[in-house]
């Protein structure tokens, strides 16, 4: 039970590892949270650090979602692909995507959780979650707006969950839309943009 116990914080603390803004102080001498957007996130460390260090916070970014979630294996308790083991997976995502958003390694400030967001999906339903990043890769390449490829992409995830692979887990329906939700609430600064919503 003990173990059980323990990978919570650690699902937490793995999201708060604010890769931007570690990479940004040790190669550029700068804190990404005070340059171009003000997010802490892989879109604007491609924007202002550049694409490959950009490229190493999106991957790095993915990765503490997808092992987050991983953590569920290492507890014996609730049996293996079971819904009460899909429960924790989606809590332990939720934790990292928590963690990225409110780091406790960088003052709580900490990006919008997409790409931790995704990593937990690749854990939880490959699949899917392939299938809704495609969709953001194509709409951000006809937009050029990582937010609009986001919530394309977030709005697209439940469908794929329960209309297209008919996930067999009840939890993995609900977790799917709440995705979107979330989504759109990180992002409600880049929508009023978008929208020109006053």
């Amino acid at each position: 039970m003990g173990l059980l116990i323990a990978i919570f914080p650690v699902a937490y603390l793995l999201g708060s590892v604010p890769t931007s803004v570690w990479l940004g102080r040790a190669i550029k001498g700068i804190d990404l949270r005070d340059h171009g957007s003000g997010n802490a996130g892989a879109t604007n460390a491609f924007r202002v650090l550049g694409k490959p260090i950009g490229v190493v916070v999106l991957l790095l970014d993915t990765g503490k979602g997808y092992l987050a979630v991983y953590l569920s294996h290492f507890q014996d308790r609730i049996p293996s692909h079971s819904e009460g083991w899909i429960i924790l997976q989606i809590a332990l995502g939720v934790l990292a995507v928590i963690g990225h958003l409110y780091p406790v390694f960088a003052g709580f400030r900490g990006g919008k959780g997409v790409a931790t967001l995704a990593g937990a999906g690749l854990a939880l339903h490959p699949f899917a979650a392939l299938a809704a990043i495609g969709i953001y890769i194509v709409v951000f390449l006809i937009s050029r707006i990582s937010a609009l490829g986001s919530l394309s992409a977030a709005i697209s995830y439940p469908v794929w969950i329960i209309a297209v692979f008919r996930s067999e887990y009840i939890s993995i329906w609900i977790f799917s839309i709440m995705v979107p939700v979330l989504v759109i609430l990180t992002h409600r600064s880049n929508l009023r943009r978008l929208f020109q919503v006053k």
